[in-house]
């Protein structure tokens, strides 16, 4: 008989993105990214936090995104991209 135990939490608050070079409505972007990261967390976590809190500065280092995507589909890869780095892959800035 197992416990029934809620997992612990996961919070990601992400100051600013900062996207140069892109000419799609910034309240779509942002509504697909927060949509797609919600997603990926519940479905994978935060594996660099796997060890209990960790705060970054800045995540640097990921792959570029094409300009001329839709806001819902540069969203939905901005946050993959962030993902990756949380899972491990790119620069971290403590």
């Amino acid at each position: 008989m197992g416990v029934n135990r809620r997992p612990p939490a996961i919070r990601v608050e992400i100051g600013e993105l900062v996207l140069d070079g892109f000419h799609a409505d910034p309240a779509r972007v942002s509504a697909a990214f927060e949509r797609e990261l919600g997603r990926l967390v519940r479905q994978h976590g935060v594996p660099l936090a796997r060890n209990g809190a960790l705060t970054l500065e800045a995540l640097t280092g990921l792959p570029p995104l094409r300009a001329g995507l839709s806001a819902r589909r540069l969203g939905q890869e901005l946050a993959r991209a962030v993902h990756e780095g949380l899972s491990g892959h790119g620069e971290v800035t403590p």
